[in-house]
């Protein structure tokens, strides 16, 4: 038999074109193709919204542990997830003030964190590592955080996921509560793959923030703020960037401060690690000094306002404050508690992940509800550069109403309350451990329609410039506010105090509040600082121990399809190719 005279050539191209698929898919990464989040198992299971689960929890001495709940600390149970069993999980109470208001209260319907793998590190419901039962306190319509969350995620924000759960202890029925996904391990993986940055929930160490801060809190502690605007030349409605100055000193403002230090507010303070406590002792992944040194000189740069496209993900940023800002949640980082977030930063880059809006819709303080409705998207935080950047700048203005008004055309918030009532309306009728009436359940969830719609009419009026988008300008235009008459924001549940709250909407009442027609300076600091130039920040250590134990994940064959023919075909290509070439050599 003949042979083709560059048969040899042929098999030699054949086999090193294998070796370079291969190698091409095994380095993706490194050539510069991104990792896309990954599908785990847990996703379609406990998350899939179109049902409510059932979880059951079996305790010996379930009384005793209520007891403790506000200690915070682990004792094991078995769990019943939708009929899965599993042993030996841990379980703890969960929260802050709202620990102490249940007991106050004289209720048993605590909040409560599982940990899979608290006791077995093998350990994970479908890959999940941790998950939060919130018992929806403050919460009349059931659905504040559920309905922020579906909204964040609809909108592409990196966030948890959470559905419905009806609680049952050792066969008795305890309440319908919501099951959010842990911003943990195996949130990062999904969000981000195996190569995730590095993860901080800032809070301040004073009272609101971090495990069981918060719980002494007095909210009549909180003083009456001072919402007074400067005055300004510029007509209502108009945008002027002019006087915009960030080397300029912030001299104060209106408004009291509660959240804590300027390391929670994301400030620069300096380059020393010690000056930024409640950030890095609240990391989430174990982190080095070449982590904190990066994250300070990203810091540093945002509070500049200057290489920003080096040290934010501006879209998933944006994101974030579009829907942040359309719930009006003020406790929060744009409120006075100044916590509520995760801060993510990977090679340098920082954004903001979403977190407890029990407490949104204006519901914070509860004051006027025509002011949380018409609550203004432009007004400026000078002392939060995390928020404050967006408006440095009449592009980067822009491109966060650009995306405002695709939110508002794409995201509806009608449909999401709508199938959940229908989902959960019989479960809160029977619920018997509930903080509220079924008739004020069902008061609170057309108010939330309404305050939903209102605010969906008052953003876009603000967008086409019909409705001041700043405080000033609202105060000297009230006559073109988006009525709110009819609307009673206690409805939806708030805090007992209402005096509790960082003003009238998430911005209402915070220090350093300005509009965008005055002056907007950057955080206080004796002066200017210089960003260092892109490409000189410290480089990023090689990150092989992040403090968690891997999750027992199962990815769906979905995802594994690809990488599974990809690899499939390079092996045959490779073999096929090694012997035509065995062949035709012994010929």
């Amino acid at each position: 038999m003949s042979t083709h005279k560059y048969m040899d050539r042929i098999c030699v191209a054949a086999v090193v074109l294998s070796l370079l698929v291969t190698l091409f898919f095994m380095n993706g990464e490194a050539l510069g193709i991104q990792t896309a989040g990954k599908i785990i198992g847990y996703e379609n299971r406990l998350f899939d919204t179109s049902r409510v689960h059932t979880i059951e929890i079996v305790m010996d001495d379930w009384e005793g542990f209520i007891e403790t709940c506000q200690n915070e600390e682990y004792s094991s149970c078995n769990l019943v997830i939708d009929g899965e069993s599993y042993k030996n999980v841990g379980i703890r109470g969960k929260g802050n003030t709202s620990l102490s208001s249940v007991a106050a209260m004289g209720s048993s319907r605590y909040s409560f964190k599982i940990e899979f793998d608290k006791y077995d590190s093998t350990k994970s419901y479908h890959g999940l590592d941790k998950i939060s039962l919130n018992n929806l306190i403050q919460d009349n319509t059931m659905l504040k955080d559920y309905l922020t969350y579906q909204m964040m995620n609809a909108f592409g924000v990196p966030s948890s996921l959470s559905s419905f759960v009806y609680i049952t202890v050792n066969g008795e029925d305890w309440g319908l509560y919501l099951a959010v996904e842990g911003v943990e391990e195996a949130f990062l993986q999904r969000n981000y793959g195996n190569d995730y940055g590095e993860l901080y929930k800032p809070d301040s160490m004073s009272f609101g923030g971090g495990r069981g801060n918060g719980r002494n809190f007095d909210r009549n502690a909180l003083a009456e703020q001072d919402t007074a605007q400067p005055p300004s030349d510029t007509p209502p409605g108009e945008m002027d960037f002019g006087d915009f100055d960030p080397s300029a000193r912030f001299a104060g403002g209106g408004g009291l401060s509660f959240g804590g230090g300027s390391d929670v507010k994301l400030q620069y303070i300096d380059d020393d690690p010690d000056s930024y406590s409640n950030i890095f002792s609240s990391a989430k992944t174990d982190i080095s000094k070449s982590d904190e040194a990066r994250l300070i000189a990203s810091l540093k740069a945002l509070s500049s306002y200057e290489n920003l496209e080096n040290v934010l993900d501006m879209d998933a940023v944006l994101r974030y404050f579009v829907v942040h800002n359309f719930v009006v949640n003020g406790d929060s980082y744009t409120g006075n508690m100044i916590h509520n977030y995760y801060l993510y930063e990977e090679d340098g880059k920082l954004s903001m992940i979403p977190w407890d809006y029990n407490l949104a819709f204006g519901t914070f303080q509860a004051g006027p509800a025509v002011s949380a409705v018409n609550d203004p998207i432009d007004d400026v935080l000078s002392d939060r550069p995390m928020q404050a950047w967006i408006f440095s700048d009449e592009s980067y203005a822009q491109r966060y109403h650009k995306l405002y008004a695709e939110f508002l055309s794409t995201v509806d918030a009608a449909q999401i309350i709508n199938d959940a009532y229908a989902l959960i309306e019989d479960y809160v009728e029977k619920d018997p451990t509930k903080f509220c009436t079924y008739e004020e359940f069902e008061t609170g969830v057309q108010v939330l329609r309404s305050f939903c719609a209102l605010r969906q009419e008052s953003v876009r009026g603000q967008l086409e410039g019909t409705i001041p988008s700043t405080s000033e300008g609202q105060n000297a235009q009230q006559d073109m506010l988006v009525s709110a008459d009819d609307l009673n924001l206690t409805d939806m549940g708030t805090m007992n105090n209402g005096g509790m709250g960082g003003g009238p909407g998430g911005f209402g009442g915070v220090g350093g509040r300005e509009d965008r027609d005055g002056q907007m300076p950057p955080p206080a600091q004796d002066e200017a600082v210089e960003v260092q130039a892109a490409g000189n920040f410290p480089f990023q250590e090689q990150r092989d121990n992040r403090g968690f134990s891997p999750p027992d994940e199962q990815v769906s064959p979905a995802s594994r399809q690809p990488a599974i023919l990809l690899l499939g075909l390079s092996v045959v290509t490779l073999f096929v190719g090694l012997a035509i070439a065995v062949k035709y050599k012994r010929r």
